[in-house]
């Protein structure tokens, strides 16, 4: 004989959930070109690297679809309009950048770090010498450097940034590679 009380509070429970819809927890981001990024697998501290055209780009993931990285950008330099600075970087404000040996570390959704292309996650971690940080203080370490900062494409760039963070020396593979052909 089934339990009077069980079919009343399954009934109940039947007629609550039709009413409230619980919201499932969001584990991916679509970038505005329906580009899915699975963020559940990302872990805060984690080193992100998004392939370009011509080189790589590289981020430190903090939690909550959150990336710090570092990017030529003049603007900063220009204007105190947070409003304006927190734009994402044109292709003008990277190459002023570049000229004018300006940056910042600044912290972009996921999907504005991406800008479309796939993400890599700690691909590095075999080929740097040094063990890496754990994950909550390379993340620790971003966040400390957030805000404006001087750039070198050979000497300071976002892989250097990276590294500094995750490995706590600042290495470029991508420059070591220029420098010895």
């Amino acid at each position: 004989m089934k339990n009077p009380v069980l079919g009343v509070l399954s009934f109940l429970l039947d007629k609550i959930l039709f009413f409230v819809k619980p919201k499932p927890k969001r584990t991916s981001v679509t970038d505005e070109n329906g580009k899915l990024y699975e963020t559940s697998l990302f872990k805060r501290g984690d080193l992100l690297e998004v392939p370009r055209t011509l080189f790589v780009h590289f981020g430190i993931y903090l939690g909550n679809n959150r990336v710090a990285h570092l990017i030529p950008d003049i603007l900063p330099a220009l204007t105190c309009k947070k409003a304006r600075v927190e734009n994402v970087v044109t292709n003008k404000r990277l190459i002023a950048g570049v000229l004018a040996k300006m940056a910042s570390v600044r912290v972009d959704n996921v999907q504005d770090f991406a800008y479309g292309a796939i993400i890599l996650v700690n691909s590095m971690d075999r080929h740097v010498k040094n063990n890496p940080l754990s994950n909550e203080e390379v993340a620790r370490r971003a966040e400390k450097l957030v805000g404006t900062t001087s750039y070198s494409l050979l000497w300071d760039n976002c892989e250097h940034f990276v590294t500094n963070c995750r490995y706590g020396t600042p290495v470029s593979l991508q420059t070591d590679k220029v420098n010895s052909q």
